[in-house]
């Protein structure tokens, strides 16, 4: 079993490279080594000056479909899925250097991040600050979707989603325990879905230009178009990894439980605001 939320350091320079979700744009990313206190920094080595957009909750953008951060005329998008497994690793320092305006898709899912993160060298921090836990209950709303957070000794990450419209999805539930499971292996997998009847609507928007049957589940009313899925309840696992990476905003997520149904980055993120408001009050 790996060991989660547990603060580590990158040993060695590691780079991937793919095309956007929603741009379509082939960008590399190099994720380097950085010093204690640095921060999880994005650079657009692409843009004069190379300018730099901290990984932070006060840079969020866009929440539409994706993440974006952006910090004066330099914004990057699509950055939940890298969040997510530098948050569950505890890789708070990086500095990640980027040649374009948003973040490769690779296979849709964080496993690919996880993989090369492993691969380049991963070491503990002595003296790592305990993360203190949730002492009140945190939560929002936007009719009958919600994110909540819990006061728990643990951390705990469960989700829900209702497509009624789509038979291969419909109800799933998801719930994932970091100190019983592992997120290589339940969580990281998972996939971004999306929906065959929508996707000319957001093309002609500027939308997923780079989606494919490669990088994304796609399903019709009645089947999914490129079986086989990786968990039947992969849809459900992938919102959990969207919702740890921009919970991972806040920096090290304090232990609770969060519990979110039919959410979006726009919830996750304002949940995340709210907690860093009672996290620092």
């Amino acid at each position: 079993m790996e060991t989660h939320f547990s603060r580590v350091a990158l040993q060695n320079t590691v780079t991937c490279r793919g095309a956007g979700l929603h741009l379509g744009q082939m960008t590399a990313v190099t994720l380097k080594p950085a010093p204690a206190g640095t921060g999880r920094v994005f650079i657009r080595v692409d843009l004069p000056g190379r300018p730099e957009i901290p990984a932070d909750l006060s840079q969020v953008r866009e929440t539409l479909l994706s993440t974006e951060l952006g910090a004066g005329s330099a914004t990057v998008r699509t950055v939940e899925h890298l969040l997510a497994v530098l948050g569950v690793m505890g890789l708070e320092d990086l500095i990640i250097e980027v040649n374009g305006p948003e973040l490769p898709l690779l296979d849709g899912s964080g496993l690919v991040w996880w993989q090369a993160l492993q691969a380049g060298g991963l070491t503990p921090v002595d003296n790592a600050a305990e993360v203190p836990p949730l002492t009140e209950p945190v939560a929002v709303y936007d009719g009958d979707a919600f994110v909540i957070a819990i006061p728990a000794p643990q951390r705990r990450f469960t989700y829900g989603i209702d497509f009624p419209r789509y038979a291969p999805i419909g109800k799933q539930w998801y719930s994932w325990s970091p100190e019983t499971e592992s997120f290589a292996a339940e969580v990281a997998p998972a996939r971004t879905f999306g929906f065959a009847d929508q996707v000319e609507k957001l093309r002609q928007a500027g939308l997923i230009q780079g989606g494919s049957l490669e990088n994304a589940l796609v399903c019709d009313g009645e089947t999914w178009l490129n079986p086989p899925l990786r968990f039947s309840d992969e849809p459900a696992r992938h919102k959990l990894l969207d919702l740890l990476g921009d919970l991972s905003l806040l920096g090290p997520i304090p232990p609770a439980h969060y519990f979110a149904y039919k959410a979006s980055h726009r919830l996750h993120t304002q949940l995340a605001r709210r907690l860093q408001g009672n996290l620092t009050n």
